[in-house]
């Protein structure tokens, strides 16, 4: 809980609301309940925000920022593309906790708002750019790169949604290391 004269920053207030959306979609994007969460009145929120779509707009550019070409900067710099489709898997799926809430998932509740579509749109051209280049890299043709990359970003979501259901998953590492095997081209 924040210090009522602890000042919030725009960027606290994006997180909080991330994780709004990540816990029941754009309708759980609401600045009193996400004040009392973080222990401010409604005022630090129109220090930052002149309203709520400003800090939905906000939230979703952290998300793309913090998902998709500016987070995957470092693994797509990873020179051999074998390594790198490991660690980009072995990220993603340990990153994976069971009954554990995904900003991803519970926004394509809502995508039918354009702004959601189009920030879902950029996360997952980032990821699947990454993923194509890396199988194409890997020798597969560009067409067999691409179904490969949309098959194996189909698994990633896969997990996240029954990691949000199931609390007996598996060990995120083994799972890592499944589908390090399942996805890299022999």
């Amino acid at each position: 809980m924040v210090n009522e004269s602890t000042r919030l920053s725009a960027h606290d207030w994006a997180r909080a609301a991330l994780k709004a959306m990540a816990d029941g979609g754009l309708a759980a994007v609401a600045v009193e309940p996400l004040a009392r969460t973080l222990g401010v009145t409604k005022g630090s929120f129109y220090a930052h925000y002149r309203n709520r779509d400003e800090l939905v707009a906000a939230a979703l550019a952290e998300w793309v920022r913090s998902h998709g070409d500016e987070a995957l900067t470092e693994l797509a710099a990873v020179a051999d593309p074998a390594r790198r489709l490991r660690e980009l898997l072995t990220v993603v799926v340990q990153s994976v906790q069971p009954l554990a809430p995904s900003v991803h998932l519970s926004l394509l509740g809502d995508r039918n708002d354009p702004r959601v579509r189009d920030a879902v749109r950029e996360v997952n051209r980032a990821r699947l750019d990454l993923l194509s280049r890396t199988y194409r890299e890997l020798g597969l043709p560009p067409d067999r790169a691409v179904s490969r990359a949309r098959v194996a970003y189909a698994a990633i979501l896969g997990l996240l949604h029954l990691a949000q259901t199931d609390p007996d998953a598996p060990n995120s590492a083994i799972l890592a290391e499944e589908a390090t095997a399942v996805f890299l081209p022999v």
